[in-house]
């Protein structure tokens, strides 16, 4: 029976590494959880039935892009993303405080107002406040909604970081209050802190005091080595709540989110596994593929044998390498949907290892398969 409310269970640790379960009234995630990214509601080149394969809890939507196109007056229309996508379970929405780094030559920040847009596509312009981000998500009617943060490019500045958590700080209780207390939805909050431990635990204490259902690490995977992104989750995991959901957003590989699992976090979203599908390159549990290789163009073996997803154990290496050399659509397509797959194969693994006490043997097994 579905949950009417949004709620988190934490099942047992081995080491910092958690188990656990969130509970939305449109499914169950289990936890460390990989959440693919569709953007523009879609997870790219792949049919929505096909990433239920997969065994794929929830995914990810980008308030931005949304407000832009299809924008609120259509999303309306269908109650929300999940039925204008046909997609059933839970959705996670960015609240477009990526995109005020990620596309800054067309914004301005204003603390009082929020993040103003030239539109990339059309130049018009966009205001995108606080209340504004809720009010779009709401409309997309996601399930785990994100406050509008002020997400800083890599920097040691401090002054810049601590510019962006006094935004991210007003701009969260803002955030909150335009939420208000619907129970069967969820609000994270975001810390930011670039790679200083006491800018870090300064931002988490700050959202504590907000109270929100969870809590995500902002303003990493923006350039930083893999080393120094561990050394600040190990450094400050423990000042998040025990009993509520962490999210590192925007990673990663697996090895990415196997040495961020080790250091205490629950939820991930990264675009690799489609951006790499479209280039050739499929994760498998020997490491990384990349199918452009005149090596595998006489392979007969398939990606995993155990795929039966899309019948994608029936497609040879030879094949897939044929289709990338010709440029078919179907080659991006085949190979995005095997490496969700394997993400989700690969977070089921880390799952059961962390439940029978043996994560550190996994950890140390793969922990370096993938560079």
């Amino acid at each position: 029976m579905l949950s009417k409310e949004f709620s988190f269970e934490l099942i047992t640790q081995d080491g910092k590494a958690r188990l656990g379960k969130i509970s939305t009234p449109r499914g169950i995630i289990d936890t460390p959880a990989f959440m693919p990214v569709g953007t523009q509601g879609t997870v790219k080149g792949i049919f929505t039935d096909d990433i239920l394969k997969t065994n794929t809890q929830i995914i990810l939507g980008n308030t931005y892009h949304l407000l832009l196109r299809p924008g609120i007056e259509v999303l309306n229309k269908f109650n929300g993303l999940h039925n204008f996508m046909n997609w059933n379970k839970p959705i996670l929405t960015d609240s477009g405080g990526y995109q005020i780094m990620s596309l800054s030559k067309f914004n301005k920040i204003d603390k009082k107002i929020g993040a103003i847009f030239s539109s990339h596509l059309d130049g018009k312009k966009i205001i995108l406040s606080p209340e504004k981000s809720i009010q779009v998500q709401k409309s997309i009617n996601s399930d785990i909604i994100m406050v509008l943060d002020e997400c800083p490019k890599l920097t040691t500045d401090k002054k810049i970081l601590s510019k962006a958590i006094n935004v991210s700080t007003n701009w969260a209780k803002r955030s909150k209050v335009e939420f208000g207390n619907d129970r069967s939805k969820a609000l994270f909050g975001i810390a930011q802190g670039g790679l200083f431990k006491d800018l870090r635990v300064e931002s988490i204490e700050k959202l504590i005091e907000i109270d929100f259902n969870g809590y995500a690490m902002g303003g990493l995977a923006v350039g930083e080595k893999q080393l120094d992104m561990f050394k600040i989750l190990n450094e400050t995991t423990d000042y998040l709540p025990k009993k509520k959901p962490r999210y590192l957003m925007g990673v990663g590989t697996p090895s990415d989110i196997l040495g961020a699992v080790n250091e205490g976090i629950d939820m991930f979203d990264c675009v690799m596994p489609t951006r790499s599908g479209r280039t050739g390159l499929a994760f498998t549990w020997n490491g990384k593929i990349n199918l452009k290789n005149a090596k595998y163009q006489n392979d007969t073996s398939p990606l995993d044998e155990n795929c039966k997803v899309r019948d994608l154990n029936k497609y040879s290496k030879s094949y897939l390498n044929h289709l990338i050399k010709s440029n078919e659509l179907m080659a991006s397509m085949l190979i995005s949907l095997h490496n969700i797959y394997f993400y989700q194969q690969f977070m089921r693994e880390i799952q059961k290892n962390i439940n029978n006490g043996t994560f550190r043997l996994f950890y140390k097994k793969y922990i370096n398969m993938f560079d």
